[in-house]
């Protein structure tokens, strides 16, 4: 047991010293909830200046930054991310796209094509056609994009690629991934989450795109190549599922559930669920079943990119059927602020991207080739061209 164990170790990084001798000069594009987030990491950062910040809504950038203790700092403030960009006295060395997911896209690619490297929080966009202009336009401009995928720094994600790397589950040819919430439809906030025109797609963007990416990262990121895809609105639409705010219903405009089963190059098999909001406490625990061991990964209660307790390995140990519990990893750190650290550490270092936009846009065509073919009530192939 102890040797099987000691595959999956791994040696502590040293932590590194910040050389705060120049500070990064920062841009913050959309003031809602998100945003808090980045800031806070931002601030824990000894090389990083928030200089600037922009929002559609008057008034709200400057609310923002001194609900976050920064209302004496100095930092200009703009009415458009365009109006931020343009000002190139500014001399941004990245952003923060913390915007709803509709203007993902443009507002990444406007960064990019001015010379400035982005941040950009998950769903990457709304359809793939927007994940290949993003793309483009990053391999034009030789800059950093890093998608906003932090559970990627968990050690119990990091484990499990590992687990699949070191080859004790053989070839993987199905895996079943998923999550959501009993009730967690997000409108706390207002409704940018849930309209067609903001939002653009429901559960299956906002945590789905988390799901789908603990199992392909932990695989590779294989080329999707077909999908079947479901998905509902049934909770959305109802307005008992807003106490206090009935008419949200009626602005409902995306998905509260999807589901897809999508065949993947390598002869792998991805059977999908994600849910909003449910009749159910999880939809089912993550499994992945190879031809030499098979792995179990709890679901949580509310899926939010973590695990809900130590994995299992099943396979076969001297002829006999064993089990193999892996033990929860303990994160030194907070996750988003690593998921920062990292971005900001590949500007300084001229590196690669943490977490690349080739890979993300693998999962991006998966989240909306489920959306087309649910619409269409067929499977559909998925088509990425050249880069």
């Amino acid at each position: 047991m102890g040797n099987i164990l000691d595959k999956f170790k791994e040696v502590p990084q040293e932590k590194k010293e910040i050389d705060a001798s120049r500070k990064l000069r920062i841009g913050i594009i959309g003031t809602g909830w998100i945003a808090e987030a980045h800031v806070d990491g931002y601030k824990r950062m000894p090389d990083v200046e928030i200089v600037a910040a922009a929002d559609l809504i008057p008034g709200k950038a400057e609310a923002f930054m001194e609900r976050m203790g920064l209302g004496d700092a100095d930092i200009k403030y703009y009415p458009s991310h365009k109006a931020m960009i343009d000002d190139k006295s500014l001399n941004l060395d990245a952003v923060s796209v913390c915007t709803y997911n509709c203007q993902h896209a443009p507002c990444t690619i406007y960064a990019l094509e001015n010379g400035i490297n982005v941040l950009l929080e998950k769903p990457m966009c709304v359809t793939t056609e927007e994940a290949v202009e993003i793309c483009r336009a990053e391999k034009k401009s030789g800059k950093i994009l890093s998608i906003g995928f932090q559970p990627r720094f968990d050690e119990n994600m990091k484990m499990l690629k590992r687990i699949v790397e070191s080859g004790v589950l053989g070839k993987i040819y199905y895996i079943q991934t998923g999550g959501g919430r009993r009730r967690g439809i997000p409108t706390p906030f207002g409704t940018t989450f849930i309209e067609k025109e903001t939002g653009g797609i429901g559960a299956l963007g906002d945590i789905g795109c988390y799901s789908l990416d603990m199992v392909l990262n932990a695989i590779g990121y294989p080329k999707p190549l077909t999908v079947t895809g479901y998905k509902s609105d049934f909770f959305g639409k109802n307005p008992e599922s807003y106490p206090g705010h009935p008419e949200y219903a009626e602005k409902f405009g995306v998905d509260d559930f999807a589901a897809a089963f999508i065949r993947l190059e390598g002869g792998v098999i991805l059977d999908f669920r994600i849910a909003w909001a449910m009749n159910l406490d999880t939809p089912g625990d993550t499994i992945l079943m190879g031809t030499e061991g098979g792995l179990r990964i709890p679901s949580t209660e509310c899926w939010n990119g973590s695990i809900g307790g130590p994995m299992t390995i099943y396979h076969e140990v001297g002829g006999a059927q064993v089990e193999t519990k892996i033990p929860v990893m303990n994160t030194n750190g907070n996750v988003f602020d690593m998921k920062i650290r990292s971005f900001l550490d590949a500007i300084k270092t001229g590196g690669t991207a943490p977490i690349p936009s080739s890979q993300i846009l693998y999962n991006q065509a998966i989240i909306d080739g489920i959306a087309k073919s649910a619409e269409l009530g067929r499977e559909v192939t998925i088509e990425i061209p050249e880069i």
